[in-house]
């Protein structure tokens, strides 16, 4: 494929805060379909100095990137979209790129300064910026976090932390701290956010989580002891749930969708 053959095919990741810009698609029965869109340029003008950058995708595939002043007013051909919401109009691939196209993005307006000496930073790489003062280098910050599915017999715990949005309960989640493993995070946290005391600590699997820049750890692990008690600045209700009781859970988007899904099907 030739140079511009390529330009031609190459997606556009474009932002207003956490913002995405889709193009309307429409099918031969006039029902609206939604895509990134494409080409050599732009599809909208960027914001004043914004910087268009190359994001390399798992695989190798390259995009660009770039962010906006003001958000597009829909129209019959553009429509802007939370990030989180647009897993529900892309294909898994475009939504999983479009987080990381919002992770580079929001590095990159996160980190203007040395934080050692305050001098403005310059990009050397596509991921890395240096200092010329003091030779501080900087990279996209990932902030690890663990969520992990507590089983009892033929039950599973669900809480409802009071940052969800909705009326939705999840799994225990919560930050690695430094000096610990991924399994002490899991002890840690369901420690201070239920009272109970967890066992059989195994991995499930991980997930990218761009609201900005997380990575979710998956862990399923077996109730030892405790009561529940919850911690109350962070969790508003928490309980043991059958596969015949469930509240509602959260969306198929979420590594702990996947985690319930995996114990529904295994229960």
């Amino acid at each position: 494929m030739e140079t511009t053959e390529m330009e031609q095919s190459m997606q556009w990741f474009v932002f207003f805060k956490d913002q995405l810009l889709l193009k309307k698609e429409y099918t031969t029965n006039g029902e609206n379909k939604y895509g990134i869109p494409y080409g050599v340029t732009p599809p909208v003008t960027p914001a004043a100095g914004c910087k268009i950058h190359e994001v390399t995708l798992t695989g190798g595939k390259k995009v660009k990137a770039c962010a906006l002043g003001q958000p597009v007013p829909e129209t019959e051909e553009w429509v802007m979209t939370g990030l989180r919401a647009s897993y529900d109009y892309l294909p898994l691939a475009d939504y999983q790129a479009a987080g990381k196209a919002f992770q580079i993005l929001y590095w990159d307006s996160h980190s203007r300064f040395c934080p050692v000496c305050g001098t403005p930073m310059e990009q050397q790489t596509p991921i890395m910026k240096k200092c010329p003062e003091c030779g501080n280098e900087m990279y996209p910050p990932v902030s690890t976090a663990i969520i992990v599915l507590i089983r009892k017999g033929k039950e599973i715990l669900l809480v409802h932390a009071r940052n969800f949005r909705g009326t939705f309960h999840g799994l225990v989640a919560g930050f690695l701290e430094t000096g610990e493993t991924l399994e002490q995070c899991v002890e840690r946290e369901v420690m201070e956010e239920t009272g109970l005391r967890v066992k059989n600590i195994t991995y499930f699997g991980s997930q990218p989580w761009p609201y900005p820049s997380g990575l979710m750890v998956g862990f399923i692990a077996d109730y030892e002891s405790g009561e529940i008690k919850l911690q109350a600045d962070e969790l508003s209700s928490g309980a043991f749930y059958s596969k015949d009781n469930l509240p509602e859970i959260p969306r198929k988007l979420s590594i702990a969708r996947k985690l319930i899904d995996w114990w529904l099907e295994n229960n």
